[in-house]
């Protein structure tokens, strides 16, 4: 019986499980650690909608949680003798994910600091990132599924990335416009920073993209 070339790699991947069978759930970890970027960012959003008044406690405490499911997934990569994909690609998605919610509780540490209220544009970047990184947690959770599922949420994610990046350039547009100069540059690094998050969702989903890619 002729095997098609998805049928050969799948009793490849099978052999290959047997002879140097995985130690480490890393598909389990990246799906904990994308369901925490998901909540980091809701958390984000939240308090935004609450005029960014209160303390920076759970979006503080949701990045912590996912730096550590990180940090654990990297040791646990060094000892790993194989994965379930390239263990490069599980380093970088993970990263580009952790810089997500970095760039979100950074966000919100500068608005603290800075006294900037939160205004539309920071809203309407806010709320992309956060529909883009709930279809990126789809996306992680159901990688070993078909292509064509695969590439719908992946077109989804670039265009709330998309959304951010245009709502960026649209607001630093008449941020330039305001006679308030030092409110200006305060805002500016608030936008820059919610700019930067979206880059990162992108960056996480060109290397899912990849994998998926190779899994199929």
């Amino acid at each position: 019986m002729r095997l098609e070339k998805g049928d050969d790699r799948a009793v490849r991947k099978k052999l290959g499980d047997r002879l140097f069978p995985p130690r480490y759930d890393f598909n389990g970890m990246l799906e904990n650690q994308a369901n925490e970027t998901v909540n980091g960012v809701r958390e984000l959003v939240d308090w935004l909608k609450q005029g960014a008044n209160l303390p920076l406690d759970k979006i503080a405490a949701s990045e912590q949680r996912a730096d550590q499911i990180r940090h654990e997934m990297e040791q646990l990569l060094q000892d790993a003798f194989s994965t379930p994909f390239d263990r490069q690609d599980i380093y970088s998605v993970s990263r580009q994910m952790d810089q997500v919610l970095n760039f979100s509780y950074s966000t919100a540490v500068e608005m603290t600091a800075f006294k900037v209220a939160p205004d539309p544009a920071i809203h309407r970047m806010a709320q992309s990132l956060l529909e883009g990184v709930i279809v990126l947690a789809s996306g992680v959770h159901m990688m070993h599924h078909t292509v064509r599922d695969a590439q719908g949420m992946i077109r989804q994610i670039r265009k709330h990335a998309h959304e951010i990046e245009d709502t960026y350039i649209e607001s630093i547009a008449l941020l330039f416009l305001q006679d308030d100069a030092i409110m200006a540059i305060k805002k500016r690094e608030i936008y820059h920073h919610l700019r930067d998050a979206g880059r990162s969702l992108n960056s996480t989903v060109d290397i899912l993209h990849r994998i998926i890619m190779a899994l199929a």
